[in-house]
């Protein structure tokens, strides 16, 4: 399995990096990340944007798709639904926990709920990633 360094390296170049997202945890069934909630990452009211939540949400299902293929496939992203339930402000952090629901040749399913650091509940996301040749 690749390990989880390598994948942070693998993700700075790339629009995590630059979202600051920060992985904790990689397992095949498991993948928790961090990401800080800065502003310009937020709306006008100083709270994380929805879209920051999607994208983070989105790279956590992605990682963990991409530890269970098998060599000479990629990823991508077909479905996602994200439920927002409560903000995150300026200057904390949240952290994702994704966790595989399906974890298939050709599809693996992932939910992610996001937290604040303190437990406060923020968005729950369910996406798909297709597993493709490379």
């Amino acid at each position: 399995m690749i390990s989880l360094e390598t994948i942070q390296k693998l993700l700075e170049p790339l629009f995590p990096g630059l979202m600051g997202v920060r992985l904790v945890e990689v397992t095949p069934e498991r993948v928790v990340g961090e990401l800080a909630v800065r502003p310009d990452l937020c709306t006008a009211g100083h709270i994380l944007h929805g879209g920051a939540y999607m994208a983070f949400a989105d790279t956590l299902g992605a990682v963990g798709t991409v530890v269970n293929m098998p060599q000479g496939k990629r990823t991508t992203t077909t479905d996602s639904s994200t439920k927002f339930i409560g903000g995150a402000k300026v200057g904390t952090t949240v952290i994702g926990e994704c966790t595989a629901l399906h974890r298939g040749r050709t599809t693996m399913v992932w939910q992610t709920v996001i937290r604040t650091a303190d437990g406060k509940l923020c968005a729950v996301v369910t996406q798909t990633q297709l597993v493709l040749d490379a």
